[in-house]
């Protein structure tokens, strides 16, 4: 066991579909680890009528919390799950847990209403800002059971993606799509340069299948949303001129993280 695998994988609370979404893939990514499930719901009270209802509030977010132990246990029988109730911004506390979490795994509306790829949502942030991979789930979409795909350009951070793309599939044993989007140059000398840059990672994993795809697309976001017709998760680092590129995270990441088709990890 590693040791980034004893610590919890944080789940974000909410009253969204999106958020039972990600505790029941946080849920089972946190059995495959063999480590605790942390359910955190930030509470923020604004005016005073609210504070004075205390208690109700307390009651109300208590409730909501046991029902998200039991969607997990439901989900991923035999795993350990822990809930936290703590009074901030859900951001400030999110980023706060990152620093010795294995994970944090978000829905992709709600705990601050990320809605379209809205510049300054608690998904955007604590992706862009976190100390540890950040996965965002989209609701109302169901599982999907094809291959993890990782954007791959020249930066150290799409380093550490495909790092955590080929340990994602060694826990799962799903197949691994490695993409890399290009707009200038030779296609044979993309593909021949994205081949080579993988032979030290597929002499390290020997038993996982793992294939590379350099292609043309000026939309990074396009070519790794649709590499493959039924991913299971897009892995992207958070800089670089590919996937996420400047910014807080780029128009690309915002993009992925707003619109793909599945779940969406964040690399730093």
């Amino acid at each position: 066991m590693t040791v980034s695998a004893t610590r919890p994988v944080v789940a974000g609370v909410d009253a969204s579909a999106a958020s039972f979404a990600a505790i029941r893939w946080a849920a089972n990514e946190a059995r495959l680890r063999d480590t605790t499930l942390r359910l955190l719901h930030a509470c923020f009270v604004e005016d005073a009528a609210a504070r004075d209802d205390g208690e109700l509030l307390l009651e109300h977010v208590h409730r909501r919390l046991r029902r998200s132990a039991e969607v997990a246990r439901e989900w991923a029988p035999g795993v350990r799950v822990e809930t936290v109730v703590r009074l901030g911004l859900a951001v400030d506390l999110l980023l706060a847990e990152s620093a010795d979490a294995a994970l944090v795994v978000l829905g992709s509306h709600g705990l601050g209403g990320l809605r379209g790829a809205l510049i300054g949502s608690v998904a955007l942030r604590v992706a862009a800002g976190a100390a540890c991979p950040v996965v965002v789930v989209p609701g109302h979409r169901p599982a999907r059971g094809g291959p993890i795909v990782v954007g791959l350009d020249l930066s150290a951070s799409s380093e550490h993606a495909l790092g955590f793309a080929l340990e994602q599939a060694a826990t799962t044993g799903a197949p691994v799509h490695v993409v890399h989007a290009w707009h200038t140059g030779d296609g044979g000398t993309e593909q021949a340069d994205l081949t080579a840059r993988l032979a030290s990672w597929v002499r390290k994993y020997p038993d996982l299948a793992i294939t590379a795809h350099a292609v043309r697309d000026r939309s990074p976001s396009w070519a790794l949303a649709n590499a493959v017709p039924d991913a299971r998760l897009i892995v992207v680092g958070t800089r670089g001129r590919g996937p996420v590129a400047g910014g807080l995270l780029g128009s690309t990441g915002n993009a992925l993280l707003a619109h793909a088709p599945c779940p969406v990890a964040v690399v730093h």
